[in-house]
């Protein structure tokens, strides 16, 4: 069953009436492909028209939808003879984020991903993406082995941020988050990160200081859910949308401030409606900004990289 969200809902009814005609003509051998192109075509003016402008929390809702491919579905597609590496030979094993080895177009990679879960039973498995510090401490592991073994990094990033939970603050949260982000800037090999779906927070950006920072054009990125924000602005989170508007956290506006390298686009109507499509544009966006990465001696790397966030701020809002 297809998922519509509140600003969908004209989108529901013309798909629905689509549906109820080739049904019609399946059983009946009517011919009503004229009525079904004609609806078709609104549905696409539909799409055209809505998703060209988009507020900041229309925004957070498609990059939360559901159907939104995940971090497994890009891995699984992207990278091939992916092999998964598990545990932070620490604690446990965190399966809110997936990492391993594999090849991104005929070139070995470290890849990592969070993963929320596409049905209750995953989201449960994968704690709807919030790492607690094995995970963290994990992804810092294979960074560490992509670092010793020369293999550029692929990170994937999708949640809402790290878990809250009393558990993992027991176990130093924050210091496991620090020390992946200090992972990703001492890093002497490429490191392209990809905001899938949900940027949150530190949990985010544990994975993503790096050499590039790419954004599907619906994701969003922000130090602070809007709930989290409204919640602590104005005492409740009912005005969300406000805050939405003020965090700057849609693609274009985190490119205009230079946050971000490059937006990819996402198929008519978001990725959530074609996933093979989406992931073929991020993989293209990847390869485009790793190549040049490539030519870089270890040291020139990890200096662009350090050049590029110490610089980021600079830019007027």
């Amino acid at each position: 069953m297809r998922h519509f969200l509140d600003f969908e809902q004209p989108l529901a009814e013309l798909e629905s009436k689509i549906d109820e005609l080739r049904h019609i003509s399946d059983g009946g051998g009517l011919n009503i492909a004229d009525e079904v192109a004609r609806l078709e075509t609104k549905v696409e003016k539909f799409l055209r028209q809505t998703y060209a402008k988009l507020t900041p929390w229309q925004k957070v809702q498609v990059a939360r939808h559901p159907d939104r491919p995940h971090g497994t579905d890009y891995l699984r597609r992207l990278i091939a003879e992916f092999t998964p590496l598990a545990g932070d030979r620490t604690f446990a094993e965190d399966r809110a984020i997936v990492g391993g080895l594999g090849r991104f177009r005929g070139r070995s990679v470290v890849a990592i991903a969070h993963e929320k879960g596409a049905d209750t039973e995953a989201r449960v498995r994968h704690n709807f993406g919030m790492a607690r510090p094995e995970g963290y401490r994990k992804a810092r592991r294979l960074m560490e082995l992509a670092d010793r073994f020369r293999l550029p990094v692929l990170t994937f990033v999708d949640t809402a941020g790290a878990y809250p939970g009393v558990d993992a603050e027991a176990r130093g949260q924050a210091e496991a988050i620090a020390r992946a982000i200090e992972a990703c800037l001492r890093l002497e090999v490429p490191l392209i990160a990809t905001i899938i779906g949900e940027g949150g927070s530190g949990g985010a950006i544990a994975l993503a200081a790096g050499n590039a920072v790419l954004m599907l054009e619906h994701a969003v990125y922000s130090v602070i859910s809007p709930e989290g924000c409204a919640s602590i602005l104005w005492r409740s989170a009912d005005n969300a949308r406000d805050a939405a508007e003020a965090l700057r956290l849609t693609a274009q506006d985190l490119l205009r401030l230079g946050v971000i390298d490059a937006v990819v686009p996402e198929p008519l109507g978001g990725a959530h409606r074609a996933h093979d499509a989406a992931i073929a544009a991020a993989g293209d966006a990847i390869e485009k900004a790793l190549l040049p990465l490539l030519k870089l001696d270890g040291p020139g790397l990890r200096a662009a990289r350090r050049a590029k966030f110490v610089q980021m701020g600079t830019r007027g809002i």
